[in-house]
């Protein structure tokens, strides 16, 4: 077809739209996100890998920060360049993709680190770790491995950020938590471990578990604990603790941020609380 014709039609209000040079829709409407992602596949050429916030998607991860664009993979001698919504990336150390939907896409481990270097929020650095590693898409060390092979310029922020997933953090409201109680000089405190009974009724797995003293603590959010079912799943929870003989303090995500201070002392009283009676007979699942 001439180039004329093509232009005339993805003029505005023509019958197709030029999402990018020499890539064109054949249709006039909005472009979906499959559309620029297989339009971003053309513009960057053969062994390219979909990497980033897209192909988290693409395995189904929930907890992901908004963006326009497509980040792509290429070989470092490859020359391509930066288009529109599309992010070309050179790499030497290109992963073997994994088709996801006819898409080749980088594994789990390659697309968080790709898409947390990209990613300008704390917070939603560690949402997508911390989501990567509690749905069991990759295991904590394989983000560290991954953060180690990469560039070194931004590595530090990352690292921050993994610290807490690596100690056993599995949210946002987790990982503060896991900070706090690391500057507070406290006993030593294990995160999402399973508790079992003496005779192996399973108990519950609080977000921190100080071992020594058999005292739990559970970072509780409205959202999650709200609604009947949730109500009743803590009331049973906080039933078996009690049962147990275990101390547990409960406290509010935001908490963490606007009291800090006033959580450690809550903190420091429980544990004093539980020091004062015998280790319940609890084991670790």
């Amino acid at each position: 077809m001439p180039r004329r014709t093509i232009s005339r039609r993805c003029e505005p209000g023509g019958q197709w739209r030029m999402l990018l040079p020499g890539v064109v829709l054949l249709q006039n409407g909005e472009a979906t996100d499959e559309h620029k992602i297989h339009a971003a596949l053309l513009h960057s050429g053969p062994g390219s890998i979909l990497t980033g916030v897209r192909a988290l998607d693409r395995y189904g991860l929930r907890n992901l920060p908004h963006t326009d664009e497509v980040h792509m993979l290429i070989p470092a001698n490859r020359s391509a360049a930066d288009c529109g919504f599309v992010h070309i990336e050179r790499s030497r150390r290109l992963p073997k993709p994994r088709p996801r939907s006819g898409v080749p896409t980088a594994p789990v481990p390659r697309a968080v680190i790709d898409a947390a270097r990209r990613t300008p929020h704390k917070d939603a650095i560690t949402a997508m770790m911390a989501e990567s590693v509690q749905r069991g898409f990759c295991l904590p060390q394989s983000l560290a491995d991954e953060l180690d092979a990469g560039r070194r310029a931004s590595k530090e922020p990352l690292r921050g950020a993994l610290l807490p997933i690596l100690g056993g953090a599995r949210s946002v409201a987790e990982a503060d938590a896991w900070r706090l109680w690391q500057r507070s000089d406290l006993p030593e405190c294990r995160w999402n471990v399973k508790l079992f009974g003496a005779d192996g009724t399973y108990i519950a797995q609080p977000d921190g578990w100080c071992d020594e003293l058999g005292f739990a603590w559970e970072i509780d959010s409205l959202g999650h604990h709200a609604g009947d079912t949730g109500f009743r799943d803590t009331l049973a929870r906080n039933a078996r603790y009690a049962a147990a003989g275990i101390v547990v303090v409960q406290t509010l995500p935001s908490r963490l941020r606007s009291e800090p201070d006033r959580v450690v002392a809550e903190l420091r009283a429980a544990l004093d609380s539980a020091r004062l009676r015998p280790r319940p007979d609890v084991r670790l699942g």
